[in-house]
């Protein structure tokens, strides 16, 4: 086995562009703007640096103009100049560096060796988790995701735009909706009323369907499903919790030939019901609707699942059938904060995947009184 070289036990670094992005500040003190939206102190290696940032953030937020005098006398204060350096250390930042133009490429420098960094300590502690008995295999999985889909967010800069660079988007997309005639810039339902009210379904949205038992959640959401992947080709992922894919299926059936349910199920039908049958399931076989059927799954699952499906059949839009039958990893706290839990989830997972959630779930037993139902809506889209 090759020995490891020094270069495999030290941390990614770049002393000379923290340096640099420091430098270049004192040069410049308006060179703070261009990289105070994505550099925070801990992305500096160097514990000196970090010091010294954390200053200048502090001169930049009581609006106090950022040159060497105004840092020496900041770190004072505040009982950080021998940690950072001493006097002569932050004189000696202007030398290493001539002009502050290039201070963003120095910054991402910088920001390039933090991520390599927190992938580093992400990666330690995935091992760690995996040579642990007691860890289950899917928790550490879902843990890993997590970690890096959280390092992606935490890295992802704010940007600054003018007007100038906005409008001529905003009029191609205009000019795109006034083409296409389409009233809706979500994933349309089909039902025209909510469309008008929403248009359509947003995207990183979490929406959830509430009413009490039988009143008809699961035949508006299967009707939604239906009309995006049938009708609108848009490809659909429902997550069945209660009912098994045959039974959706049956529903869908019913639901898109008009004929009763109760016929499909015992077969009672004609000769012009099943010619109905038979031309909507012809429909139905070529729609990308893809039914996840699995009882007391576990939001972990689900979540992989999901990305699994935006990945390899790029999904749009996700019903789940239904919110309260999601299992919570941690079965020791109260119901009530596995269900705001799961929904905080929910709504981190549609950001994440960049698409609606459509959720429904049973309204507590205390609005038993106050007659919720849902609402109706006219003229649904053919």
């Amino acid at each position: 086995m090759a020995a490891f070289s020094l270069k495999d036990k030290v941390p990614p670094h770049n002393l000379e562009a923290e340096q640099a992005t420091l430098g270049a500040i004192l040069l410049d003190a308006q060179a703070v703007g261009t990289v105070i939206r994505f550099l925070r102190p801990d992305n500096f290696y160097a514990l000196q640096n970090q010091k010294i940032f954390e200053a200048i953030l502090s001169l930049d937020e009581k609006g106090i103009r950022i040159d060497l005098l105004a840092l020496m006398e900041e770190l004072r204060q505040n009982g950080m100049l021998n940690a950072a350096g001493g006097p002569g250390y932050l004189a000696s930042l202007t030398d290493t560096v001539p002009t502050s133009a290039n201070i963003e490429y120095y910054a991402n420098l910088v920001l390039d060796c933090s991520i390599r960094r927190s992938l580093l300590n992400i990666s330690g502690k995935i091992i760690s988790e995996a040579h642990s008995e007691t860890a289950e295999s899917r928790l550490v999985l879902e843990n890993a995701q997590k970690s890096l889909f959280e390092l992606t967010d935490a890295n992802q800069s704010a940007t600054v735009k003018t007007p100038r660079d906005i409008i001529p988007r905003a009029i191609e997309l205009i000019e795109k909706l006034y083409k296409t005639k389409d009233a809706y810039t979500g994933i349309p339902s089909g039902l025209t009323d909510l469309d008008v009210m929403t248009s359509g379904f947003q995207k990183s949205e979490l929406i959830i369907i509430g009413a009490r038992p039988s009143v008809g959640k699961t035949a508006l959401a299967l009707s939604i499903a239906a009309h995006t992947s049938i009708k609108e080709k848009i490809p659909t992922a429902f997550f069945s919790l209660e009912m098994s894919d045959m039974q959706l299926i049956q529903r869908l059936l019913s639901s898109e030939s008009r004929i009763p349910s109760d016929k499909i199920r015992t077969g009672l039908l004609r000769m012009s019901d099943f010619q109905s049958i038979t031309d909507v399931a012809g429909q139905i076989y070529e729609a990308p609707l893809y039914i996840v059927d699995m009882p007391n799954m576990k939001l972990l699952d689900l979540r992989a699942m999901a990305r699994r499906l935006c990945q390899q059949h790029n999904v749009q839009i996700i019903f789940i059938d239904y919110l309260t039958l999601i299992t919570s990893e941690n079965a020791m706290v109260p119901r009530h904060e596995q269900i705001a839990e799961i929904s905080r989830s929910l709504k981190a997972l549609a950001r994440e995947l960049n698409i609606p959630i459509v959720a429904l779930s049973q309204v507590r037993r205390d609005a038993e009184g106050k007659n919720p139902r849902l609402l109706t809506f006219a003229n649904p889209v053919q």
